[in-house]
């Protein structure tokens, strides 16, 4: 009788805050991405991945249960809430004899430290008061504890905020080196009998923009293709703050934001073109998966930061490679955070549970082995008012057209994305897309039916319903 296949050991990569476009494969006229350009080329690359609600606590959410945002009830910005009742993939992944670890960024639950599946967690490397980070930072010297990233001190730049400059300290004590030689410790010290599933999370590229200086200084030389600006966009006047969601960034102030954030990818890059060194070395290679959680403005329409429809805010890269994935494929289907669990489920052997709304990504999009339920038409998405001046929102798209609806108002936008990447020209008031306009709208209204927030009334979208992070409990 021949023996059983040995289950795939399986590698989540995440980073925090990464656009769609920022990926040198996918066209970016700047930014250096070479491992991770490879790691697309040797397996699928899906072009039209979303964050369903992009904000970094219930995108992460719904990574880890495979539901739709209102499904397990954050659809926008809050803290302090368990993720409760739904089982996680890494506690599937664990009860099927898979070891589970947790390294570097969290996936942001609550309580902080709460385990949910994962058996290690190596999250906050310079909590000990007597290590020699601390040591050599004055700031952090004279604090009894220190829980969180050193990304967030001492250096003066906020933690979302568009200000940039090089990294302060020794490159070694940055954040992205530290998750990836902790990731390829657990490598070398793990039991080899059993696979094992890695989330491995980067705090790059989300603000503060403190890349190393070699990094700063590439981008920081170059011209630079400028922030996207539609002509339904308006620009706000000077002084605004720092971490406003509304920028005017022009001059240096635009080239230092540009070169911090594509030089904290560009680092993330080379730190994983290093873990895929160790990775060649293993018998059983992994399959990776390399995603994040939402993506970031970063001055297209004036706008800065996330929990946006448009594509810099909710588009995502999505690399899938490995063993067992078909190699040089792309696909243009809708894919999200909700696919990750019943892919990896699948790839493992372990049975879905009943109720998850994402699918396998290998049968998303035509030459994609595998699977037999067809993928879906058009993917939502939506956030709550976060910021005093961005309202709440829902969008549809289906790869090629995105419908956007602004809950508060009612205003629509529609967007051709095959013709206009950028979201240049909203064709919501011509009348050539009346028609397009009006089934999409349906199509939204279909899919608020129900919803608790009532949303929807007679078939009919109702703008200025309360939008807020929680879905009201009927509803799930």
């Amino acid at each position: 009788m021949a023996s059983p296949a040995p289950r795939p050991n399986l590698l989540l990569i995440m980073t925090d805050q990464q656009r769609g476009d920022a990926l040198g494969i996918d066209g970016h006229p700047d930014l250096l991405t070479p491992h991770l350009d490879a790691l697309a080329a040797g397996g699928t690359r899906f072009r039209r991945a979303y964050s369903e609600c992009p904000s970094c606590i219930a995108a992460r959410r719904t990574l880890l249960t495979g539901l739709k945002p209102h499904r397990h009830g954050m659809v926008g910005y809050e803290e302090g809430h368990p993720l409760e009742p739904w089982p996680t993939l890494p506690d599937l992944l664990r009860r099927a004899g898979y070891q589970t670890a947790s390294i570097g960024r969290d996936m942001h639950t609550y309580p902080e430290h709460r385990r949910y599946g994962f058996e290690t967690l190596w999250h906050a490397p310079f909590s000990d008061v007597y290590s020699e980070f601390h040591r050599e930072i004055r700031f952090l010297s004279t604090r009894k504890s220190f829980h969180g990233w050193p990304h967030y001190l001492d250096h003066g730049m906020g933690p979302n905020a568009w200000t940039a400059r090089p990294w302060p300290f020794d490159e070694r004590f940055h954040q992205t080196n530290w998750a990836v030689n902790k990731a390829i410790q657990y490598l070398d010290e793990r039991d080899p009998s059993a696979p094992y599933f890695i989330s491995l999370g980067f705090v790059a590229p989300h603000p503060p923009l403190v890349p190393p200086q070699f990094y700063y200084d590439r981008y920081h030389a170059r011209a630079l293709r400028p922030p996207a600006l539609g002509s339904w966009a308006s620009l706000p006047g000077p002084g605004q703050d720092v971490s406003s969601a509304r920028v005017n960034l022009a001059g240096e102030s635009l080239q230092a934001c540009l070169a911090g954030y594509y030089g904290l990818i560009n680092h993330v890059d080379d730190q994983v073109g290093l873990l895929l060194q160790r990775l060649s070395m293993e018998k059983d290679p992994p399959v990776i998966l390399f995603t994040s959680d939402h993506g970031e403005m970063l001055g297209d329409h004036g706008l800065f930061r996330k929990c946006m429809g448009y594509e810099g805010s909710a588009r995502i890269p999505l690399l899938l490679s490995g063993p067992g994935i078909e190699r040089g494929a792309v696909s243009d289907a809708p894919v999200a955070l909700q696919d990750v669990l019943p892919t990896f489920l699948a790839l493992a052997g372990v049975e879905v549970p009943r109720g998850v709304d994402g699918g396998d990504l290998r049968t998303a999009g035509s030459g994609i082995p595998g699977g037999s339920r067809p993928w879906r038409e058009c993917l939502h998405g939506e956030h709550a008012a976060t910021y005093a001046d961005v309202s709440g929102m829902h969008y549809l798209t289906d790869g090629r057209w995105k419908y956007l609806w602004h809950s508060a108002d009612g205003r629509e936008q529609f967007f051709d994305l095959a013709a206009d990447p950028r979201e240049l020209t909203d064709l919501a008031g011509l009348e050539s897309h009346r028609a397009a306009l009006a089934a999409w709208r349906g199509r939204l209204a279909e899919e608020l039916a129900g919803r608790p927030e009532g949303f929807v009334s007679s078939g009919a979208l109702v703008p200025g319903r309360p939008h807020a992070p929680l879905v009201p409990t009927a509803s799930r």
